[in-house]
């Protein structure tokens, strides 16, 4: 059958009982243990029933009690056939009750197989059903036609209005399931990509030390196959302890950045030319703290830069530039050029990959290329 408002079975999470309240539970026991004191009293209180006749009828009240319960759980699993099969169990029950004269329990079923087949079935399903029931209720009962009618009519909107309830209940489960799975998805990617940002910042600190310690080790190999002296070779070998050193007080650094803590941008980039007596450090613009990810971008595109400058020009005069505009921050590092040193085969040659890609990632761009005499690297990063 096509999938349409006739053919299509109510929700499992309209069938089922999650998301029911207690109160509303509590009513809905409270109901079938209405509807069972109603059927037991309409069995036992006719004066036309022996006593024989009130323990078949009792029993009767019993099996119809466990048939509705099997019809309840095999629409829960959307078995259409089994579940027409335990009502016309329970439409035949009824009809044993009113031929055995026990017209209220007849009623009583009628009605409740009208509601049920209404609230648990597929509409073309539940309809045929919902007008046996109905056609029968109206032919045995003693009421008037008028009243018997509005009966009629109240028992179908109520069936259907039970529908409409629990699927609007089913709905409301489907999209709380959907948002718990949104959060928790969200809070998976949340940590994958913390992890991410953690690991580019190791990764960062870690090469921007090892390739300036690389350099110094470079250097005392060097010194050390030219026959120089110890004084030349310690100075190197304690350059790069230092640059050790460093590193391990960066990672630090990086990992209180994590955390929140940033010092100035401005006394980072003081403290890194602290020790270059060639390098200056220029700020602009109106100084205010900057977003985490972006502070980072700057410092780290800073000490590559000057790592660069040292394998590549040492010596050379070097402008470190910062500006704050109104939406982005500006970082360019100058240097004046020179004499490439006997250190600039060193190194991988992915520092500036790497910052251009943390530059990118942020929504801005890094440049770098010859400019003038020298070398200059520009990031420009959105705040």
């Amino acid at each position: 059958m096509t999938d349409n408002a006739w053919t299509r079975w109510p929700s499992p999470e309209a069938l089922g009982r999650a998301g029911l309240s207690r109160p509303r539970r509590l009513i809905g026991w409270s109901v079938r243990v209405l509807v069972g004191a109603a059927l037991l009293w309409g069995a036992l209180s006719s004066r036309h029933v022996p006593l024989w006749g009130a323990v078949v009828a009792m029993a009767g009240v019993l099996v119809a009690a466990v048939v509705a319960w099997g019809f309840f759980r095999t629409t829960l699993a959307q078995r259409l056939w089994p579940s027409l099969g335990l009502l016309a169990v329970l439409i035949g029950i009824a009809v044993a009750f009113h031929a055995g004269n026990l017209t209220v329990p007849a009623l009583v079923i009628w009605c409740a197989c009208t509601v049920a087949a209404l609230e648990r079935l597929p509409l073309a399903a539940a309809a045929p059903v919902s007008v046996l029931c109905l056609t029968a209720y109206a032919l045995f009962n003693n009421d008037n036609w008028l009243t018997t009618a509005a009966t009629a009519i109240g028992l179908a909107l109520a069936g259907y209005v039970l529908r409409l309830d629990a699927e609007a209940r089913g709905s409301a489960l489907r999209l709380l399931a959907q948002e718990r799975a949104a959060r928790v998805a969200e809070a998976e990617s949340a940590a994958l990509a913390e992890r991410a940002r953690i690991a580019r910042e190791i990764h960062d600190v870690l090469a921007h030390s090892l390739s300036a310690q690389l350099v110094h080790l470079e250097a005392a190999r060097l010194l050390i196959e030219r026959g120089a002296d110890r004084d030349q070779i310690l100075e190197r070998v304690v350059a790069a302890r230092g640059m050790a050193r460093d590193g391990l007080a960066e990672t630090r650094q990086a990992l209180s950045a994590l955390r929140g803590e940033l010092t100035p941008l401005e006394d980072f980039l003081s403290e890194l030319v602290r020790e270059n007596a060639t390098a200056e450090v220029t700020v602009s613009g109106d100084r205010r703290p900057l977003p985490a990810e972006a502070s980072q971008a700057v410092r780290r595109v800073a000490q590559e830069a000057l790592t660069n400058v040292r394998k590549h020009a040492p010596g050379a005069k070097v402008q470190i530039r910062l500006d704050y505009g109104e939406h982005e921050v500006r970082l360019c590092v100058r240097d004046s050029g020179g004499t490439p040193g006997e250190l600039a085969g060193s190194g991988g040659g992915y520092g500036l990959l790497g910052m251009r890609e943390r530059a990118e990632l942020l929504g801005g761009s890094l440049e770098a290329g010859p400019h003038e005499e020298g070398f200059a690297v520009t990031l420009k990063v959105p705040v």
